[in-house]
């Protein structure tokens, strides 16, 4: 019943692009490269699955090495640094294993078309990173998949014996190095010259991409809220940053920090449609029917002054022939439980489908073809962040990017505008040579096929902010990458 969703593929998903920038590349070549009044001796990184490299849905080798920050790092050589050690995944299928099974899957790709339309899934075999198999040795790239900005201060938060019930990290825990260490003394114990810090995405993400739907474990500093989906809350996050940073300048190490984006502007919150439910007019009158009794209900409260007319308007079921909205249960709505009338509406602009609704909307309940999930069926929380969720999000994000921007400030460091950058890759894209990136899903080159981490193409992108941010601060001349020069999607076998 519902519309296959298509994209075309503009450009080929495997292979980079050839790009003309001699005359610029020439120019710039004549310049000496420097690190200005940063040293670059001793980089270390921390940050979340964006530092990681995390890249379609898993972490892997290939995706490690395309990280922001290893390119990055690689910028600074000329100028002084060294290579940087990092936790590499055993293989390019992505995955964990604990004890022998699998707790993470593989990564996501493109396993071929129908009718034009990519078929995206997990690719076939089975993980071979054994979480249980520790790595020794310092490694410079402390980006955690799944980390919270006080994952990074929490201690045991790598201690393998709390991975199966969640009370650890099982990527920290493969290299944390000891169970009760800290991913921040971590990182100070190398005794860093220079540091990267970028974090505080999955304080909002995980609460987004659940749907808004939280475990009430906001902002405690236990590591056993691993998998906790509350946003944290902005007093937390601006102790636990201030600390972070107070720590890591504190021997006079100089560094680049960068502020957060809106993640309701990432694919996965802008690729579904909010009305993709198409219908001709006698299924529109059919299912019209169905709602007429919950209709009727909400007048019967408006009647008995339980309800304004306004919200009953904003609550009434209506479909017509054509595409329409498909239909949620919505917790910020009043209750009316107690009265037999539940709380259901029909989603409008302001909501936003999660990309995983896009497989599930339109399924049937037991087989039964009356029983329309998003139709006669309202989704779930899950499945939609509702416009009281989108503001709860902004807030937060806002909140934590003034003491970000406050920090930067107070300590003299360099700072990365993410926020702005998306916004310009979500409304106009991005210009590269005789090329265009955009934050649209599969064909933009932006993002992964997990909707919220970067292509190879995005690290490198990212990498280049930051070293442009480094540039300008402490007057280093770091060259940026070439974009082109990236893949824009992972294939499905990786050689």
């Amino acid at each position: 019943m519902i519309k296959k969703f298509k994209w075309l593929l503009l450009v080929s998903l495997s292979f980079v692009a050839c790009n003309n920038n001699d005359d610029e590349d020439s120019a710039t070549a004549e310049i000496p490269i420097t690190p200005g009044s940063a040293s670059f001796a001793k980089y270390v990184a921390l940050g979340d699955s964006f530092a990681a490299g995390y890249s379609d849905g898993a972490l892997f080798k290939a995706s490690q090495e395309t990280s922001y920050v290893n390119i990055l790092a690689q910028q600074f050589i000329p100028a002084g640094g060294t290579a940087i050690t990092i936790p590499l995944m055993s293989d390019n299928v992505g995955g964990l294993l604990l004890g022998g099974n699998v707790i993470a899957s593989s990564r996501m790709a493109i396993l071929g078309f129908t009718a034009g339309s990519p078929n995206i899934g997990s690719i076939p075999g089975v993980p071979t990173t054994e979480v249980t198999n520790h790595l020794t040795g310092s490694f410079n790239n402390l980006g955690i998949p799944g980390a919270k900005s006080y994952h990074l201060i929490a201690s045991g938060y790598g201690n393998v014996a709390g991975v199966a019930s969640g009370k650890a990290n099982p990527y920290y825990a493969r290299f944390a190095t000891s169970g009760t260490t800290t991913v921040l003394a971590d990182a100070l114990v190398q005794s860093p010259s220079f540091f990267s810090l970028f974090i505080g995405g999955n304080d909002v993400l995980s609460f987004a991409t659940s749907g808004g739907v939280g475990v009430n474990q906001t902002g405690n500093l236990d590591p056993s809220t691993y998998g906790s989906n509350d946003i944290t809350d902005p007093n937390v996050f601006a102790n636990v940053y201030t600390g972070l940073v107070t720590n890591l300048t504190a021997k006079g190490a100089k560094g680049v920090v960068a502020n957060l984006p809106y993640v309701t502007s990432l694919p996965y919150f802008t690729t579904v449609p909010y009305n993709p439910v198409p219908l001709d007019a006698a299924k529109a009158v059919q299912l019209n029917a169905g709602y007429a009794q919950y209709n009727g209900g909400l007048q019967a409260m408006v009647t008995n002054k339980l309800l304004s007319a306004e919200e009953a308007t904003r609550r009434t079921i209506k479909f017509a022939a054509g595409n329409n909205a498909v239909v949620i249960v919505d917790s910020y709505l009043t209750n009316l439980s107690a009265y037999g009338v539940p709380s259901y509406r029909q989603v409008t602009k302001e909501d936003l489908v999660v990309l995983t609704a896009k497989n599930f909307i339109g399924t049937l309940v037991g087989g039964d073809q009356t029983k329309i999930n998003g139709v006669s069926v309202p989704l779930a929380d899950q499945w939609v962040l509702s416009k009281d969720e989108v503001k709860e999000v902004a807030a937060a994000t806002d909140a934590y990017n003034v003491t970000i921007d406050a920090i930067a400030k107070s300590k003299g460091l360099a700072f990365v505008d993410t926020k702005a950058a998306l916004t310009q890759l979500s409304l106009t894209g991005v210009r590269f040579g005789n090329f265009q990136m955009t934050a649209s899903y599969v064909t933009g080159g932006a993002f992964s096929l997990d909707g919220v981490h970067p292509t190879p193409r995005g690290y490198a992108y990212i990498a280049n902010l930051f070293v442009n941010a480094i540039n300008t601060k402490y007057g280093a001349t770091l060259r940026t990458v070439d974009l082109s020069q990236y893949q824009s999607l992972f294939p499905a076998v990786i050689k």
